[in-house]
């Protein structure tokens, strides 16, 4: 079996008997798994490799940009710009419709920032991000240099590269993030506690609360806290021990989408926003499932 069930809920959104299928394998550690419904593509990341890859629904995997700095999270933006965070930099940039990369952010408070992890775009544009410093412990990850800032931060850019600013500088290791689905909350996880926290999104997109949401429970050897999603009913996914942890929209644990090896992120894709893409270690697997993801915008 490749779900472990925790509540039969978890049934209604994956078969009992599901297949985890291996689309690409033989990579060095994929992360960052963003789907372009446009371009029929999903692009990810090979972070020891220094590139971006492509995976289209023909089967055939392709660079899409090499090198990649060490890019590490990617998502794709209302325009079809796909944002891209890079830890050998500590940037996140912005992929144009041309092919041409804008630099979003570097810095914060005249420091560098630490290595940008993962990336998601509100609505109205603006660009929220995780910045641990994963990608400044050196290789296979990252670039071994010193950090400048004292903090792992949660940021927001404003929209079309405006301020930057710190909303939440308490976590211990910020890793995955993403919105509700109207957006009012957004949830961020840390991988040194393996748990997820849900913050309220004020109307001028800074941020207040932060209790704990959920805890993700499992053998911290076999993964840890990282990549997170939500579906088109309100139900959220992250990677952590043994796979993707699903929860339902109240936080209760469903179960897990076991994976055969450490799983770092998700995302949906295909026509139907029906097959999850799974980024995990040396591979890239796809699972169908029942309920939809919910689409970029």
């Amino acid at each position: 079996m490749n779900i472990e069930i925790r509540d039969d809920g978890l049934l209604e959104i994956v078969d009992r008997d599901v297949e985890i299928e291996q689309v690409a394998a033989g990579l060095g550690f994929t992360e960052g798994p963003a789907w372009d419904h446009v371009e029929r593509r999903l692009v990810f990341s090979d972070i020891p490799g220094d590139i971006l890859m492509q995976w289209t629904p023909d089967g055939r995997v392709q660079t899409f940009r090499r090198p990649s700095n060490m890019a590490n999270g990617n998502c794709y933006d209302r325009h079809g710009r796909l944002m891209t965070c890079e830890h050998a930099t500590s940037r996140v940039t912005r992929t144009e419709k041309d092919g041409s990369v804008s630099v979003m952010a570097t810095h914060y408070d005249g420091k560098e920032l630490n290595s940008p992890n993962d990336v998601v775009v509100k609505g109205d544009g603006s660009i929220y991000f995780t910045d641990p410093y994963f990608g400044r412990l050196g290789s296979p990850h990252g670039v071994a240099r010193e950090r400048e800032l004292d903090f792992c931060g949660v940021f927001r850019l404003a929209p079309d590269g405006g301020a930057l600013t710190l909303l939440v500088s308490d976590f211990t290791l910020p890793n995955g993030l993403c919105f509700s689905l109207d957006e009012s909350q957004l949830f961020v996880d840390d991988s040194r506690h393996n748990h997820i926290r849900v913050f309220d999104v004020r109307d001028d997109g800074s941020v207040t609360g932060g209790r704990v949401w959920a805890e993700l429970q499992g053998d911290r050897e076999t993964g840890v806290a990282d990549g997170m999603r939500v579906d088109s009913r309100g139900n959220l996914y992250c990677s952590g021990p043994g796979g993707i942890h699903c929860f339902s929209p109240d936080g209760a644990s469903l179960g897990v989408i076991l994976t055969p090896e450490i799983s770092a992120n998700l995302t949906w894709g295909d026509d139907d926003l029906c097959s999850m893409f799974i980024t995990a270690s040396t591979s890239l697997y796809r699972v169908r499932v029942k309920v939809p993801g919910r689409p970029a915008f």
